[in-house]
């Protein structure tokens, strides 16, 4: 049982995707040492106690700051030997007219977690990205690009030490606070929804997928990795069809930054991606293993040279029923559209 035994920190654990980690490794690891939550927002940092609080769980600390903070990461991260790196902003149009506060978090508060986690001898680290990172045209991408080349580069600054770092890359987890699924079906309320663009498409993954594909990789890195899952994609339009169906559908146009369609594997990255059968796994272009040795281990194969994986070209799409179903099963069992 990997965690079993074992001290882990999620930084940003009260957002979305630490809350269900925290949920699933509690369900999953009852024998866990200790399990730290690390986050800037005293008011979640309450209300996620009343949940998980420790006195059910005394293994649960509750650790106030902030990653920018290199200090105060130091300390939390006493004695932990695993960490999962969630902490970041990450609204798109809000990066464009902060940019400075999108670097301070995503780019210098990730090497503060490189640093920190070399001084204190963590053992394995598992950041997660965005499929913006790949090819980004927005500050938000380009912001976790850099975040994802200072992890994967962690490998070679560690030096000798007992310690990993690899990436989980993937795109919009469903019901996610200020994802597009909770703000359609608001917005139906109203009889109203806003379209971007009738051509976009996008990823799309539950929470109950990113979060086994994170405890995946932390099981399975071998440092230096981005892994990408394979999942549906969905238009904007059937999105719309199965959430508001007699609402106005209007068009407002894309907002500063977005992309029509998201990429999370480019063609340049085809030459060190290998299929793993669920996931994918960009390679570093230099590390300890070469792609026949990876291979060999993990049981998986080259991809073709050119291939790139695109939520307008992905071979899977999600039906107007399948995404009613699927919000049924992940946000609200008795949804119904308006």
């Amino acid at each position: 049982m990997m965690l079993n035994g074992k001290r882990v920190l999620i930084t940003g654990g009260t957002g979305t995707l630490g809350k269900a980690l925290t949920k699933e490794i509690i369900n999953r690891y009852p024998d866990i040492n200790r399990l730290v939550i690390f986050s800037r927002d005293e008011l979640k940092q309450f209300e996620m106690s009343q949940t998980f609080s420790e006195f059910d769980y005394p293994f649960i600390r509750y650790f106030l700051g902030d990653i920018r903070d290199l200090g105060r990461l130091v300390r939390a991260m006493e004695n932990i030997d695993f960490v999962i790196h969630a902490a970041a902003l990450k609204q798109v149009p809000a990066a464009e007219y902060n940019p400075t506060e999108f670097i301070k978090t995503n780019i210098i508060g990730t090497q503060n977690i490189i640093e920190a986690c070399m001084d204190q001898n963590v053992k394995r680290v598992v950041g997660l990205s965005t499929d913006k990172a790949s090819a980004p045209i927005n500050l938000y991408g380009a912001t976790k690009l850099c975040s994802d080349k200072l992890f994967v580069a962690g490998n070679k600054y560690a030096g000798g030490r007992d310690l990993t770092f690899s990436i989980v890359r993937y795109g919009n987890v469903m019901g996610s606070r200020g994802s597009v699924i909770p703000l359609f079906i608001k917005n139906a309320k109203k009889r109203l929804l806003p379209i971007t663009d009738n051509r976009m498409t996008r990823f799309n993954i539950s929470l109950s997928e990113g979060v086994d594909m994170v405890l995946w990789a932390m099981e399975n890195q071998r440092g230096g990795e981005i892994f990408v899952p394979k999942i549906p994609s969905f238009r904007i339009t059937d999105l719309a069809n199965a959430i508001g169906p007699n609402c106005n559908h209007e068009t407002v146009g894309i907002r500063p930054g977005e992309k029509i369609h998201e990429e999370m594997i480019s063609e340049s990255d085809s030459i060190n991606t290998i299929d793993l059968g669920k996931y994918y796994a960009i390679l570093p272009t230099s590390g300890k293993y070469t792609i026949d040795k990876y291979c060999d281990e993990l049981g998986g194969s080259k991809v073709d040279e050119g291939f790139s994986y695109n939520s307008g070209t992905n071979e899977e799409f999600l039906s107007v029923d399948e995404i009613i179903e699927l919000i049924r099963k992940n946000l609200d069992k008795d949804f119904e559209p308006v």
